[in-house]
């Protein structure tokens, strides 16, 4: 919706390879975009130099989110976590912490109310005007999602002061990963990246993706993510995990959704996790990360 601020969307370029995204991310601020569009910021794109400081004796230090607590992702987003990490333990200068999800609940609450502040009136409209059927996810996330609700600007304000507080709130988590406090004051030492699944699964089948709260988690913060593959299911090591409890609505309907024959070969990635403007920090991350440990593990061609 033109003139919705809360939730602000931007470009996510797809490419083959990582050099893809970074030619992309260049030749798009190159152009500085900022001079047309007024509501950008003016920073070029700056990889002259290390955002990761590696080298002086410091560490990639990695935040490992293997869940959010609320769905839990299928087992070859496990086994890929896993095998990743197994991997990476062996290289010097990685270290890991846990990173425990914090009030990820709340965090959809707030977005799934922001997606839709006029009640989803002009996507209805839209949708009505075309005389066409509605599709399950559109049902799914306008019709059955209770948070979807029209707001008056009393509304809209409590709802962006939740999402400013979360953001704070998320930020102090972030911050009490440090390792100490410089003479200024600051934390270092800091948690670098988040190392998360993408999702609660490998793509699931058509109509049937309920659940994304493992990349809005990060548009409700503006922290950016980089997905990356790393491996296919294989119904020989991916097996159900038949004694598993779901913990709630959301997590048993994903839990069901898995089937490892059906889901064969399907490839599975993983995303990497910054703070609000380290985009390039995540590339170099990532590229640290597949120098040392030849990502992806599977062949996709």
């Amino acid at each position: 919706m033109l003139g919705a601020e809360h939730i602000v969307p931007v470009i996510g370029p797809i490419s083959t390879s990582l050099d893809g995204i970074k030619l992309f991310m260049k030749v798009i601020l190159a152009a500085k975009p900022w001079l047309i569009e007024s509501s950008l910021l003016p920073f070029p794109w700056n990889d002259k130099h290390s955002h990761l400081n590696l080298g002086t004796g410091t560490k990639l230090k990695i935040g490992l989110l293997w869940d959010d607590d609320i769905v839990k992702p299928h087992p070859p987003v496990i086994r890929a976590l896993k095998e990743v990490v197994d991997k990476l333990r062996h290289v010097e200068g990685v270290e890991f912490v846990d990173w425990k999800p914090y009030k990820h609940d709340l965090a959809w609450e707030i977005i799934a109310s922001l997606y839709f502040c006029d009640g989803a009136k002009e996507e209805i409209e839209t949708l009505e005007a075309s005389g066409e059927p509605w599709r399950p996810l559109s049902e799914f996330i306008i019709n059955e999602n209770p948070y979807c609700k029209r707001r008056d600007i009393e509304g809209l304000w409590e709802l962006t002061v939740k999402r400013e507080g979360y953001r704070r709130e998320y930020a102090k988590v972030w911050n009490a990963t440090a390792s100490g406090i410089d003479e200024d004051g600051e934390p270092v030492g800091v948690v670098d990246v988040i190392l998360c699944p993408a999702g609660p699964g490998a793509a699931p089948p058509i109509d049937h993706a309920r659940y994304w709260a493992y990349t809005s988690q990060w548009n409700l913060l503006d922290y950016p993510a980089l997905v990356f593959p790393v491996t296919k299911v294989d119904p020989s090591v991916d097996v159900v995990e038949d004694s598993y409890k779901p913990r709630n609505e959301k997590d048993e309907y994903n839990y069901k959704l898995y089937d490892p024959h059906k889901y064969r070969n399907a490839p599975v990635s993983l995303q990497l996790v910054g703070r609000r403007y380290d985009d390039e920090k995540i590339i170099e991350a990532l590229e640290y990360i597949k120098k040392r440990i030849g990502l992806p593990f599977a062949s996709y061609v």
